[in-house]
């Protein structure tokens, strides 16, 4: 009798799957995800991705915004490289805005970084103080307040004349015109001033304390140890900041308005700017923003591919 029961065969229940069910589960799940995302994608192919093929279609063109678009092929290039002489001069004015108001920019911020690093009462006060101009520095209102301090009558040349030193035309002599944007640039140093302090913040004592006990000094611990570590940071805000240079616009615009005197401030976005709502030449401007595109691409490519001669990582002495 037990053989008998025990031999006998006990359905097994299996769970109750629904194909169809489940199917149709997933496609709601996908349907709600879509739908979250939707925001997004209609400004990425609306407000980007159109934007960027229409405009790289438009600078083959000859097109003023009051007529269709005309096909002229390579002309707006040709035009530019070899006969716009106000394009030289703000391709010009361009490269040594960014080659001197960038590194202006980070040695004053990671000046500004040493010394906060040892600081520890206070710290967030004196942090969100630094960083305000970054926040601020690209406005409207600080272009206006800019460009009334440095007036012939404003609080520089009031404060120059307390040395003894004449009024000096910074808005008006092209010797000192461009100086004003630069040393503008690097008053708004707070972004990189905070990247650096971080980085500062992760190096550890123990290097310092190490190359103390081998006599060195504050100098040598800083290109021994400090700099070399620093690196990495570097190089992410030298892209950053130098992308940020070659795209300068507002206190151009606001301060000075057309590039004077003598185009001495006529940066390459603005000169872009002016050919495209000034002039309504759109096709010209298109091309001109393409160029500026490949500018920056190679500038950026350059800098990561001499990054592996003078950036040193942590890890790589593990190797």
């Amino acid at each position: 009798m037990v053989n008998q029961v025990a031999n006998e065969t006990v359905p097994v229940r299996k769970p109750n799957s629904n194909p169809s069910r489940k199917k149709k589960l997933k496609g709601t799940d996908n349907v709600a995800g879509y739908m979250f995302i939707l925001p997004f994608l209609i400004g990425f192919f609306a407000l980007t991705l159109f934007p960027v093929i229409m405009s790289l279609y438009l600078s083959f063109t000859d097109y003023d915004m009051l007529q269709k678009p005309a096909w002229i092929g390579f002309e707006n290039y040709e035009r530019m490289l070899f006969d716009d002489r106000k394009f030289i001069q703000s391709v010009k004015v361009t490269f040594y805005y960014v080659f001197t108001a960038v590194p202006f920019r980070l040695v004053f911020a990671l000046a500004i970084a040493l010394l906060l690093a040892n600081v520890f009462k206070f710290m967030g006060l004196y942090r969100t103080m630094l960083y305000l101009p970054s926040v601020i520095g690209g406005s409207v209102a600080v272009s206006v307040m800019w460009r009334q301090l440095f007036g012939n009558d404003g609080a520089v040349n009031s404060i120059l004349s307390i040395f003894g030193i004449e009024g000096i035309s910074w808005l008006g002599d092209p010797k000192y015109a461009l100086w004003t944007l630069i040393l503008l640039y690097g008053w708004q140093f707070g972004s990189s001033m905070l990247i650096f302090l971080a980085g500062l913040k992760n190096i550890p004592n123990t290097y310092y304390e190490a190359a103390q006990v081998d006599g060195a000094n504050a100098f040598q611990r800083f290109f021994r140890v400090t700099l070399p570590l620093l690196t990495p940071i570097i190089l992410f805000n030298v892209v950053m900041q130098t992308i940020q240079g070659f795209m300068a616009f507002t206190p151009s615009f606001i301060i000075f308005g057309d590039g004077r005197p003598l185009n001495s401030t006529l940066l390459y976005v603005l000169y872009m700017f002016q050919r495209a709502f000034t002039f309504f030449d759109m096709g010209y401007a298109s091309a001109m923003a393409w160029l500026l595109l490949l500018v920056i691409g190679l500038f950026t490519a350059f800098i990561f591919k001499s990054s592996s001669y003078w950036v040193h990582y942590e890890s790589e002495g593990d190797k």
